[in-house]
C-alpha cells in the first residue's frame, strides 16, 4: 500500500480534526500546534509502518485532514525548526523531528496500551470495587504484589 493510498483512506474515514475548524480564515495558535503534532506522528508512523520515510504535502494534508494551507504553512515551520527536512516536494522527519513524533504518538496511544477495566478475570481484587481512576491496576497494567 503507498503513502498515497493510505492517505486517501484517512481522508475518507472520521479523524481526529475537524477540516472546518483548520481552515485557513480560523487557524488559531492552537490549531497550528495540533497540525505540528500530527504532521509529526503521521510521518512517523509511516515510518514506523513501513510505507516510507517521506510523503509530500498533499499526502500530509490528507492523513491529518486539515487544508493544504494550514499543513504547508506548518510543513515550513517544521523544516525551520529542524523537525523535518524537504527533498524537493518531500517532506521526512530529522533524528530530532523522529524522537519529538514518536513521543508524541507514544503520549497519544499512551492509554491504548493499558488493561481496561473490567477486563480482569472476575473477583479480581485490585479492580473490585474501584473506580478505574483510582486503579493502580488498570492505570499501569501491572499488580502491585503486597
Amino acid at each position: 500500500m503507498t503513502v498515497d493510498a493510505i492517505s486517501d483512506r484517512a481522508a475518507a474515514g472520521p479523524g481526529r480534526s475537524s477540516p472546518a475548524a483548520l481552515r485557513p480564515d480560523s487557524d488559531t495558535a492552537l490549531a497550528a500546534l495540533r497540525c505540528r503534532d500530527d504532521i509529526l506522528q503521521a510521518l512517523f508512523w509511516l515510518r514506523g509502518e513501513g510505507f516510507g520515510d517521506d510523503a509530500d504535502e498533499a499526502a500530509i494534508a490528507r492523513l491529518v485532514i486539515v487544508d493544504s494551507a494550514v499543513v504547508r504553512a506548518q510543513l515550513e515551520a517544521l523544516v525551520a525548526e529542524g523537525l523535518l527536512e524537504s527533498a524537493g516536494s518531500r517532506y521526512r522527519l530529522t533524528a530530532r523531528g523522529a524522537h519529538e513524533g514518536g513521543r508524541r504518538f507514544a503520549d497519544d496511544f499512551a492509554d491504548l496500551q493499558l488493561t481496561a477495566h473490567g477486563e480482569c478475570p472476575p473477583d479480581c481484587p485490585h479492580c473490585e470495587a474501584v473506580e478505574r481512576d483510582g486503579c493502580s491496576h488498570c492505570l499501569t497494567g501491572r499488580i502491585d504484589e503486597p
